[in-house]
């Protein structure tokens, strides 16, 4: 990176400190954001998990109970049985806004929405063994949502703490030590200015004094 170019004065001096003490607050306060939001992540896989897990679990029940199902009463009874409209599933998306980082979210609505217990076909037309799949299948579409939402939030979250590293990084290794190296670069060449003063003083104060050394010298060597 090319070295920052300053004039060596005051003015130059006292913006270079306001930037600083502006950087430093900058850093910390991006530093908690960060923080935080690594915090709400690792609480956010945890639950992703939990809810993984749990779709997995309903969607295995569902595939046992399914091929027990189609096995007991054959595919083409089953198909007829879930060939009937049950039915609107829509999905609802909402927004939320989580230290700026705004995701979306997703639920169910709908007028007649599946739910546990609730079938598409008459009880009596088929085995217990398709109750129980079209229970568990309804028992996942809630937990897909819920993860769906949670999911897209920790991507989010993942892209958002990493946009705040870099801005960390850059000013905790670029910004705040190059604004530091300039001041103290104008700090010394003021001083050095200073001293360059102060000696060039020195000497025409060695010059008058000669000089008036000089003429009281004449002026006693012509009495």
């Amino acid at each position: 990176m090319p070295k920052r170019r300053v004039n060596p004065n005051r003015m130059e001096l006292l913006k270079l400190k306001t930037q600083l003490t502006t950087a430093r607050r900058g850093h910390k306060l991006l530093k908690d954001k960060r923080d935080e939001l690594m915090r709400q992540f690792m609480d956010l896989v945890k639950n992703n998990a939990d809810l993984r897990l749990k779709m997995e679990g309903l969607l295995k029940a569902a595939n046992q109970e399914m091929v027990l199902a189609r096995a007991l009463m054959g595919s083409d009874v089953v198909e007829s049985a879930l060939s009937v409209a049950s039915g609107n599933l829509e999905v609802k998306v909402g927004e939320e806004n989580t230290m700026s980082v705004r995701t979306p979210v997703f639920s169910l609505r709908g007028d007649r929405t599946l739910k546990k217990g609730q079938l598409p076909y008459a009880m009596t037309s088929v085995s217990a063994e398709l109750d129980e799949a079209v229970d568990r299948l309804a028992e996942v579409f809630p937990v897909l949502i819920e993860l769906a939402t949670a999911e897209k939030k920790a991507e989010r979250m993942a892209l958002e703490i990493e946009r705040t590293r870099r801005r960390v990084n850059s000013l905790e290794y670029v910004l705040i030590p190059e604004l530091i190296e300039s001041i103290r670069e104008i700090t010394m060449k003021m001083d050095e200015q200073e001293r360059g003063n102060l000696t060039r003083l020195m000497k025409v104060k060695d010059l008058i004094v000669e000089q008036a050394l000089e003429k009281k010298k004449a002026r006693a060597a012509s009495v």
